[in-house]
């Protein structure tokens, strides 16, 4: 159930005991005489909701009892025509309630239903959905009887809200996860727009179970007592009287900061106040808050965030001195190096709290507080969201050629704060770009890192940052390359063909063959079933030589329709692009389709590639889902040169660096190392066939120079992976969240690799610019073919 942020309402109750004579006339839809559907809600366990489950009530308005076993409450989406069925059981008497609970949402610590009647775990929608009471524990099955299952045999009640696509006459307003949908009273309409009204929750039981719990008493708390020492407030659940001084105000609720703290630096001082609606008050407003403490989380694995939840909010002054910001780096509270150094697991659960020991524990000590940076430099460029990771101070290490901070697995750099835009717009900014002065903001924490939260727009000093140009290739070398051009398709515009025409034209100076990654089919992301590419293809070639380069080729194989993932309907896949002036042929042996393993063939001449182009085990496992590597030979001056072009498993689903569980579980890794072993495997194939053959593995490996991916394509020096030669501030092709790392790799054979016979260069012209091209840089290397 998604959180939702609309208002409480007062409860209404119904109105009385009404017996069927006091009913209207024959009902158009469900008949019902006695027993009616009387109150709907499913926003239970979300955010600022009264309750941890959804419910459905049901109230007896005939005079006598009714026997419930054999009947049912049933549950379908707005749109849906599957129905969850819960059964129901035992007797309502005359003019008393029943309570159905359902699922639970993610929100533990909101206060449970009074006792139910019956428990079912449906997870009903917290704004629009179906409800149907029904004499038979049968799933409702409307679409196959060809009726509205308003009017199926069985149906007593029947009530839509929201967007439902069925209800009685009309649905009810759309709920929320603070309120309900509750029936106003008799007669029975059979209009659920009438029959209902929105407002807050209030779950009536028969009276045969526990009573319901008192409402809760106020704990007087401050504010670092509702943090705690700890990353869940010892508070959690309990509301609470607390006070303190504004210090920020957002969309949806504000920052709140005791300004006499106490004298211990694991406590925050300052905490968010989720007010579901701009807030009345202002900074520097001394006000008193009774409210509930929640511990607010998206989605795992991400951090919860401590909040105070449905406040009632008094103001006592204006104008009050706001606390002074706390300063984070060079000069005030440094962030230690290691994320966490207690036993791996949930961080939230930990014994262990240490600001000074674990930069998590470190940030969590200063969770809504007013914090302060100076004079940063950025670390990454700004993104689409309105993020920029900087280096408080300028300090981080190890530091890359360009002006950015290098990340592996012993430290992730977590000395980068990230500005974020809720409460006032981030400035464009290029890796290396400085912000002078002070940045003041209020630390919060979403989509698994910590942020600083601007109150005013920084200004930014850029710094002259070329985009790198490579050399063009001499006569006797052949330039191979590798491009990830994220998701290119004719649906882009012309500009970004254009774009990436003058990157292959002029940066990286037209190489003679280029693996080309996420390149789409002819219709882009429109999942119609399009699987070719050659209007993609045609395009580029088009703008190239527009750019002014020279006529390129291309070949490659289309893939199996959603097969090979990516963005969905997009079928992305690698292929090769290749000049045709410089003494370079592509060795054309066809038959290969989208499942046809390629293999390595002996002759008396040395190996050839029994289709070229050919896909290497397209249908081993390793690759379900993902790319498949396409192997192409090309003959250059005479001489065969053996190409792999790759696009290995996305990091998609790992768990963040500054998540809830440490260290972070890097789950898409066991796939790309049996991606990695695969291509080793056909490789060695070819070295076993000739041990001087010239092999060149390239693409986008997802993986870092330092990886086991990487390990499994270079041990026993079956591969020389060209990013690990270079010195140690080079070795990027890829800026994400402000870690400079590399993802993209060109590899070659022993016999290409000789002293001197080769040059490389990862050309920098995009990873670290805000208005890229793609997100990934390009590389080339030269090779001396003799």
């Amino acid at each position: 159930m998604p959180r939702l942020h609309l208002r409480r309402r007062a409860a209404i109750l119904l109105a009385g005991v009404l017996t069927a004579a006091g009913l209207a006339a024959a009902p158009a839809y469900a008949t019902s005489p006695d027993v009616l559907l009387s109150e709907v809600y499913g926003g239970g366990g979300n955010s600022g909701a009264p309750y941890r489950n959804d419910f459905v009530e049901l109230v007896n308005l005939g005079s006598a009892p009714v026997g419930l076993d054999g009947w049912s409450v049933q549950y379908a989406s707005a749109t849906g025509t599957s129905w969850q069925v819960t059964p129901l059981r035992g007797t309502i008497a005359p003019g008393a309630h029943l309570l159905v609970q359902e699922g639970a949402g993610g929100n533990a610590t909101a206060p449970p239903l009074p006792a139910p009647d019956v428990t079912g775990t449906i997870a009903m929608s917290g704004t629009s959905g179906k409800v149907a009471l029904v004499a038979s524990v049968t799933a409702l099955d409307c679409a196959a009887a060809g009726t509205p299952c308003r009017a199926a045999p069985g149906v007593r009640d029947f009530v839509g809200y929201g967007t439902a696509n069925e209800a009685e006459t009309a649905a009810t307003p759309a709920l929320s996860n603070t309120t309900s949908a509750s029936r106003r009273g008799a007669p029975d309409t059979d209009d659920n727009a009438a029959d209902f009204t929105v407002g807050a929750p209030a779950p009536e039981y028969s009276g045969g179970g526990t009573p319901p719990p008192p409402p809760p008493s106020v704990t007087p708390a401050r504010i670092h007592e509702i943090q705690g020492a700890a990353h869940r407030s010892p508070l959690a659940g309990r509301k609470v009287a607390t006070s303190g001084v504004v210090t920020a105000v957002g969309p949806r609720g504000f920052w709140l900061q005791d300004p006499a703290p106490d004298d211990d630096p694991a406590t925050s001082e300052g905490v968010y106040v989720f007010a579901n609606g701009r807030p009345t008050v202002s900074r520097g407003d001394a006000v008193g808050v009774t409210a509930t403490v929640l511990e607010y989380r998206p989605s795992d694995p991400n951090l919860s965030l401590t909040e105070l939840s449905a406040p009632r909010v008094t103001s006592t002054a204006t104008g009050a001195a706001v606390p002074a910001p706390v300063l984070v780096g060079p000069g005030g509270r440094v962030a230690p190096t290691p994320v966490r150094t207690d036993a791996p697991g949930d961080v939230e659960t930990s014994p262990v709290f240490d600001p000074t020991a674990n930069a998590l524990d470190f940030y969590e000590s200063l969770e809504g507080m007013q914090v302060r940076v100076r004079d940063s430099v950025a670390s990454g460029p700004t993104s689409s969201f309105g993020e920029l990771p900087v280096l408080p101070g300028g300090a981080g290490s190890p530091r890359t050629v360009r002006g950015g901070v290098l990340y592996s697995y012993a430290d992730s750099n977590p000395e980068r704060v990230f500005l974020d835009d809720v409460l006032a717009p981030v400035p464009t900014a290029t890796v290396g770009d400085r912000l002078p002065g002070n940045v003041d903001g209020v630390l919060d924490y979403s989509f698994g890192n910590y942020k600083l939260e601007a109150l005013a727009t920084p200004a930014v000093t850029g710094r002259p940052l070329p985009r790198e140009v490579t050399r063009t290739p001499r006569g006797s070398e052949l330039a191979v390359a590798t491009f990830n051009v994220e998701n290119l398709s004719p649906l882009d515009d012309q500009v970004k063909y254009d774009r990436l025409a003058a990157a292959l034209v002029r940066n990286l100076a037209a190489p003679d063959i280029v693996a080309v990654e996420e390149i789409q089919d002819d219709t882009g992301a429109v999942n119609d079933g399009t699987v070719t590419a050659r209007q993609t293809y045609a395009r580029l070639v088009a703008a190239i030589a527009a750019a002014g380069g020279p006529r390129y080729d291309h070949r490659q194989i289309d893939p199996v329709d959603g097969a090979d993932g990516g963005q969905p309907g997009g079928n992305i896949r690698v292929g090769f692009l290749f000049r045709t002036d410089r003494g370079l042929r592509f060795t054309d042996r066809p038959g290969a389709d989208a499942s046809t393993p390629n293999d390595v063939v002996r002759t008396g001449r040395g190996p050839r590639l029994r289709y070229s182009p050919g896909r290497v085990d397209p249908t081993d496992p390793a690759f379900t889902d993902s790319r498949k590597p396409l192997a192409g030979e090309f003959r250059f001056r005479g001489r065969p040169v053996f190409v792999v072009a790759n696009h290995f498993n996305s990091k998609g689903g790992d768990q963040p660096l500054n998540g809830r569980f440490q260290p972070p579980a890097r789950s898409s890794e066991p796939q790309r190392h049996a991606q990695a072993q695969v291509v080793r495997d056909f490789t060695d194939r070819l070295l076993a066939a000739d041990r001087r053959a010239r092999v060149v593995v390239l693409g986008d490996l997802n993986d870092f120079e330092f990886s086991r991916t990487t390990d499994i394509l270079t041990a026993g020096g079956g591969l020389v992976d060209l990013p690990r030669t270079l010195p140690p501030p080079e070795r990027y092709t890829y800026v994400f969240e402000g870690n400079s790392q590399v993802l993209d790799h060109i590899l070659i054979s022993p016999a290409l690799a000789r002293r001197g016979a080769y040059e490389y260069d990862i050309v920098h012209l995009d990873s670290e610019y805000p208005d890229q091209v793609s997100d990934h840089d390009p590389q080339v290397v030269r090779l001396r073919v003799g």
